[in-house]
């Protein structure tokens, strides 16, 4: 399998969560597939300087990005932006930020999981 495309290192979360994960997700056939039986609703709070909160819906396949919180997301991920910022780098990886409480997490563990797997 070829290497994923990386975001750009400067991309502002909003472009990331509305623009990039889901153009990325549409140009992938891999990463399609594999959400074919994925519904979900996810929330990333980014905490810190130029952060925010951004939702990401999975259906189907297809993935969609917007900004601001949900009521009842499927799960719901803490990060700081300077740790998001070094998982977009490859400086490191989403299992090892969560074993150093870079990131929290609520609801769906193995959704989190699966996602990982997917999208990362």
């Amino acid at each position: 399998m070829a290497e994923r495309s990386k975001p750009p290192e400067d991309i502002h979360p909003e472009d990331f969560f509305t623009r990039w994960v889901p153009d990325a997700v549409a140009d992938d056939e891999h990463r399609r597939r594999r959400l074919v039986g994925t519904r979900a609703i996810v929330q990333f709070e980014l905490q810190g300087d130029g952060g925010g909160t951004y939702v990401v819906r999975i259906d189907a396949g297809r993935v969609e990005g917007s900004a601001g919180p949900v009521e009842a997301p499927d799960l719901r991920v803490r990060v700081d932006v300077e740790t998001w910022r070094a998982l977009n780098r490859g400086e490191i990886s989403a299992p090892e930020a969560l074993l150093r409480r870079r990131i929290h997490i609520e609801g769906s563990f193995l959704l989190a999981l699966r996602l990982h797997l997917i999208l990362g």
